[in-house]
């Protein structure tokens, strides 16, 4: 199994990727972890990726590409992986059609807007230890307290609502139109997200055997 997988930030998008890692037996590869990792063993690649970010610049496709096809050739993507990240957008499709990667499915994990808004903006964060809550899902024993450690709890800047409204929009602006540009090639499969992760991963798992 070599998949894409893509979902609205709060669509629960990591937690499923994990859940499919350990079911097909494959690695999660995400573009982050790629960066980081060449950048910190000071490769060639991740040299020259270092000078993009030090200048505040997008590290350009074809490099992004060149990363990915180093790391899908390791031997532990021998009999597949999940792409978590890229692509992004149209054109990083088109860069990945013409690179050597080769790609079965890609998947889509969808949850309404209003429902990842709930989601998010109910989240909690411990201060001191970095434990996560939710308002309703996991509520602490003490309003505003951490359970582990007495920490006061706060709602993250990136799960404030018109934060993620706006990460919402850049999703639907730069990343959606891929959904038409894999449903045209018939890769495309489309999981409705759940209230329970297990109820997720097993609308996951029949959307990629189906």
């Amino acid at each position: 199994m070599r998949l894409i997988l893509l979902a609205a930030p709060g669509a629960g998008k990591g937690t499923q990727a994990e859940k499919l890692s350990e079911h097909y037996e494959i690695p999660t590869i995400s573009t982050g972890v790629i960066l980081r990792t060449n950048i910190k063993e000071e490769t060639e690649l991740g040299k020259l990726a270092s000078q993009y970010i030090n200048d505040g610049k997008l590290v350009p496709d074809e490099v992004m590409i060149e990363l990915m096809e180093k790391r899908l050739g390791e031997p532990d993507c021998k009999n597949g992986f999940i792409l978590d990240g890229f692509p992004r957008t149209i054109a990083q499709a088109e860069a990945l059609d013409n690179s050597d990667i080769d790609i079965d499915k890609v998947l889509s994990i969808e949850v309404p807007d209003e429902k990842i808004i709930a989601r998010l903006s109910g989240r909690l964060e411990c201060g001191k230890c970095g434990t996560t809550y939710h308002k309703e899902y996991r509520k602490p024993q003490v309003d505003g307290k951490c359970d582990k450690c007495g920490g006061d709890l706060n709602v993250r800047e990136d799960d404030k609502p018109e934060t993620v409204k706006n990460r919402l929009n850049t999703y639907h602006q730069q990343t959606e139109p891929l959904l038409d540009y894999y449903r045209e090639k018939g890769m495309l499969r489309v999981a409705e997200g759940q209230e329970e992760i297990a109820d997720t991963t097993a609308e996951v798992l029949k959307a990629l055997e189906d």
